[in-house]
């Protein structure tokens, strides 16, 4: 099996970010909404192996912000905002870029 990208998670962030009156997608709700949106793997789902009791993808989600330096990450690029301790907000770039 394979790991899901980081930005095919942060491509959902922007999907449930989009949706929500004031942008911001908790990590609440990304936690269960993003399963409905994208077929997460059983790689995806295994036990993170530097976070007891969660699953690699919740791993992955918050590596959105710890790698927004990173050419291509989606806070980098403009699409997304961190809300620290609360999740993420779309931005009118993250908008244009999944056709709202």
């Amino acid at each position: 099996m394979t790991i899901t990208s980081e930005n095919d998670i942060a491509e959902a962030v922007l999907r449930v970010a989009a949706k929500q009156p004031n942008g911001i997608a908790s990590f609440h709700r990304l936690r269960n909404e993003i399963p409905t949106l994208i077929t997460l793997s059983a790689d995806d789902r295994a036990p993170s192996t530097t976070r007891n009791g969660e699953p690699m993808w919740h791993q992955i989600m918050r590596n959105i912000k710890s790698h927004h330096e990173t050419e291509g990450n989606y806070i980098d690029s403009g699409y997304l905002e961190h809300v620290p301790r609360v999740g993420y907000k779309i931005t009118a770039s993250g908008r244009n870029k999944i056709g709202i």
